[in-house]
């Protein structure tokens, strides 16, 4: 049997951009399932809803056949456990980055061991991109096409307005 079933591709997605998309590609392509979870951060304040983000990863991800995306309000390690995840799937841009996701990697682990965190470097063409750069092309009223699918583009022009 196969020992990589499930992954957990976690994340705020306000909205998804191709640096996510990047690194779930990169897990779907190793696990069976991969749930792309949309979280609720309480520390960050959200352009978009839960709601919303979730409808704009759906768009965004509809091309791969073993990504299935759900949110969640609660603990992530409690919804590894849920979903008998085997891994949860993490993207980092640089040493900040790094060092944070593994504080949060040690925490999960603590409370539910049987999913290991796999961190994946950023695409380097992609390291510079995030929702935060994708927010401020939007509040200039600058194209966003090249930062996310283009059907997932639309969804955020249209819950932008």
């Amino acid at each position: 049997m196969n020992c990589k079933r499930i992954a957990i591709v976690p994340g705020s997605f306000d909205p998804i951009t191709n640096g996510h998309l990047d690194i779930l590609r990169r897990a779907a392509s190793e696990y069976e399932v991969v749930y792309l979870a949309v979280m609720i951060n309480a520390s960050k304040q959200y352009l978009f809803s839960i709601e919303q983000r979730t409808e704009i990863a759906k768009a965004a991800t509809s091309d791969i056949k073993n990504v299935k995306v759900i949110s969640s309000e609660g603990m992530l390690w409690r919804l590894a456990k849920e979903l008998d995840a085997d891994a949860i799937v993490k993207g980092y841009r640089n040493q900040n980055d790094y060092a944070y996701e593994l504080e949060m990697a040690k925490f999960n682990e603590e409370h539910y061991p049987l999913a290991k965190t796999v961190l994946l470097k950023a695409d380097p063409k992609l390291e510079k991109l995030s929702s935060t750069a994708l927010r401020e092309k939007l509040a200039r009223n600058e194209s966003i096409e090249e930062l996310i699918p283009k059907a997932a583009a639309e969804l955020v022009y249209k819950f932008y307005k």
